[in-house]
């Protein structure tokens, strides 16, 4: 009977923290482009840009020659783990393993969204939008809009804008940014989990990882993230403290595909 309990405890274990991490985990893991790899290092693709032309009356046409280039991230793992004292599971057992797999959901997304962030502050573009002033206003938007779309940055739906609390919140004393005269209610994307508000063709959104009044604007496909190995969890039983070790883990690496999709926004707050 005891293994078809831990049975029992170690499947739904696993389930809550997957369901928790998917729910409240990482914020910008569904916004860049994946890659699923079974080495150690992962690569992406990178196409250059073509260029049409004209041909004559039954002559040959003539080939882009697009430049095929990659770009490597070394995938590190990383490790959430805690120990529920077997009579602990007795008095409270399922609070305590909720609990557990939440913190180790959410210790994983964290660890996610640093990945990310630190790989988009060491490879965006030298282009900066820098407002030393202040918080970030209409004008600091536009010129963002217009960075990005004389950069041919495409319009079409995967512009983001991940930015610290603070400077979310400044945003909203911009009025075609707040009212729903101008953007409607009906812009607010991923309303059942992170919200995200769309603005001149970015979707916005606030995270803790992003501190210190730098915040990036990119393209899903500027940056990638390799997956070695996705969040699975072990919960083994050790007979000297008497405890399930709960051990949530991941294999991951980020890295800039194109640093032209991808700038930094920076405020004074």
């Amino acid at each position: 009977m005891a293994n078809t309990i831990d049975t029992a405890f170690i499947k739904q274990f696993e389930s809550e923290v997957h369901l928790a991490y998917q729910r409240m985990g990482s914020k910008l893991r569904n916004t860049v482009r994946t890659s699923s790899v079974s080495a150690s290092v992962a690569r992406f693709q990178k196409i250059g840009t073509g260029s049409a032309t004209t041909k004559s009356r039954n002559g040959s046409v003539t080939p882009m020659e697009l430049a095929h280039t990659t770009v490597e991230v070394t995938m590190a793992d990383y490790y959430a783990a805690e120990y529920i004292d077997k009579l602990d599971e007795l008095k409270i057992n399922i609070n305590e393993r909720q609990a557990v797999a939440k913190s180790a959901a959410a210790a994983l997304g964290r660890k996610t969204d640093e990945i990310l962030v630190t790989a988009m502050d060491a490879g965006a573009s030298s282009t900066q939008i820098n407002d030393t002033s202040g918080a970030l206003v209409k004008a600091d938007m536009l010129t963002l809009f217009e960075t990005m779309g004389t950069a041919d940055i495409p319009e079409d739906g995967d512009r983001y804008l991940a930015m610290n609390p603070k400077g979310f919140a400044d945003l909203f004393l911009i009025d075609e940014f707040a009212s729903s005269d101008y953007v409607g209610s009906q812009n607010l994307p991923f309303a059942g989990g992170m919200t995200m508000k769309e603005f001149l063709g970015f979707k916005i959104f606030s995270t803790s990882a992003v501190t210190g009044g730098k915040n990036f604007a990119y393209h899903t496909s500027a940056l990638g993230l390799g997956i070695n190995a996705d969040v699975s969890t072990e919960v083994n039983y050790v007979a000297e403290k008497v405890s399930h070790l709960c051990t949530s883990m991941m294999s991951m690496g980020a890295v800039v595909i194109q640093s032209e999709g991808i700038y930094e926004v920076l405020d004074n707050n």
